[in-house]
C-alpha cells in the first residue's frame, strides 16, 4: 500500500533501543489526524468484508488502531498485554524478540470458537511478538485469524513473515 503521506510522516530513530536498530516510530502517525484517517480507512478497506468480530491489539501501540478499527467494524477489542497487567484469569505465551525474551497474555474469556479474529500491532520485524499472540489466539480455536501491521521491515533482512505458517493471512500498510 505504502501511502506517500504515511511514509513522509513516519519517523526513524537510529540506534534505539540499542545500537544498530533503526526504530520506526509510529507515534508521528498517531499524532497526525490525516495519517490516522488514512490508516483507519486502509484498515477498514482490508477487513470490512472479513466478518471480524474481535480485534486483538498488541501492547501498547497496537491498541490505538485496534480500537479505532473495532468501532468502524462493530467488533470487540481484546488487549494482549505483558504479564500482571490484566485483572482476570489469563493465558500466556512466551517468545524471543530482537533483543531479549518476553511473555504476553490475554484474558481466558476473551475469544470464542465463533469469533473471527484480527491481530494488530504496529511493526513486523522478527515476528516474535505477533507469532506468540497468534499462537495464543489459536488456543481458542476461532473460525479465522487475520494478522495486520502498520509497518513491515521488509528490507532489513529480519524475515518476520517466515516464522508464520505459509497460509497465515498477513497484511501491512507500509513496507520499509
Amino acid at each position: 500500500m505504502n501511502n506517500k503521506t504515511l511514509l513522509e510522516n513516519l519517523r526513524c530513530i537510529p540506534d534505539f533501543p540499542q545500537k544498530g536498530i533503526n526504530f520506526r516510530d509510529v507515534t508521528t502517525l498517531f499524532k497526525n489526524p490525516e495519517c490516522l484517517q488514512i490508516m483507519e480507512d486502509e484498515l477498514y478497506d482490508l477487513y470490512k468484508d472479513k466478518g471480524v468480530t474481535k480485534i486483538v491489539g498488541i501492547e501498547s501501540r497496537g491498541f490505538v488502531m485496534a480500537s479505532a478499527l473495532a468501532i468502524k467494524l462493530n467488533a470487540g477489542v481484546i488487549l494482549c498485554r505483558k504479564p500482571g497487567k490484566l485483572p482476570a484469569e489469563t493465558i500466556q505465551e512466551s517468545y524471543t524478540k530482537e533483543y531479549g525474551t518476553d511473555t504476553i497474555e490475554i484474558h481466558k474469556d476473551s475469544i470464542t470458537e465463533d469469533d473471527v479474529v484480527l491481530l494488530h500491532d504496529d511493526l513486523l520485524a522478527t515476528g516474535g511478538t505477533m507469532k506468540a499472540a497468534y499462537d495464543l489466539v489459536k488456543k481458542f480455536n476461532p473460525k479465522k485469524i487475520y494478522v495486520n501491521f502498520i509497518i513491515e521491515l521488509a528490507n532489513e533482512g529480519l524475515n518476520g513473515r517466515e516464522i508464520f505458517d505459509k497460509d497465515t493471512d498477513i497484511t501491512c500498510l507500509l513496507e520499509v
